[in-house]
């Protein structure tokens, strides 16, 4: 168990709990998944960017990613349809809390002129999606073996049902907002 679901359950569940009214402990918002994205277009050209892609996120994640491919051609893209154009990774459970805590702990403070994430990117049912430009801002990265510094999005799928909750939700594990 993570210092991050220990606190979830002993101080955030239960202030959540009593700032919006819950009766249920089901109704409470918890962190369902995180969906970490690389896209990788430039890889059309250099196909080695993939497997650079692949060992970022094994990094980061700690598991193996899955390479997104493309649906259709685009001829001005010089695209054709099941062209590697991406890397992804689902967490779950302890992994998921463990990333969270390393993204939230070390990493989002080495961003520079860092004055919090923006707390306007929630979807509209308690999802938030955040942009790093990126990726060396992770410290497992090791600068020599990446061939590009490339960003990335990381998507994380929380129970709310609308923006207040996932944004008490994050803030209570620790999210740096500026609004």
């Amino acid at each position: 168990m993570t210092a991050l679901i220990d606190k979830y359950k002993k101080e955030v569940a239960p202030a959540l709990r009593e700032e919006f009214g819950y009766k249920n402990t089901m109704q409470i918002p918890r962190l369902e998944k995180v969906v970490i994205n690389m896209g990788l277009g430039e890889a059309i050209a250099n196909p080695k960017l993939i497997d650079s892609g692949v060992y970022t996120l094994t990094r980061i994640a700690g598991q193996k990613p899955m390479v997104t491919k493309s649906r259709t051609a685009i001829s001005n893209f010089k695209l054709r349809a099941d062209m590697p154009i991406g890397v992804m990774v689902t967490l779950r459970g302890v992994r998921m809390y463990e990333f969270l805590e390393r993204l939230i702990v070390a990493a989002i403070p080495r961003i520079r002129d860092f004055k919090g994430v923006s707390g306007k990117a929630f979807d509209g049912r308690g999802n938030y999606t955040l942009g790093v430009k990126e990726n060396l801002i992770f410290p497992e990265i090791d600068y020599d073996k990446i061939e590009k510094v490339k960003g990335l999005n990381i998507s994380i799928v929380t129970t709310a049902t609308s923006d207040a909750e996932g944004k008490a939700l994050l803030r209570g594990l620790g999210m740096p907002f500026r609004n």
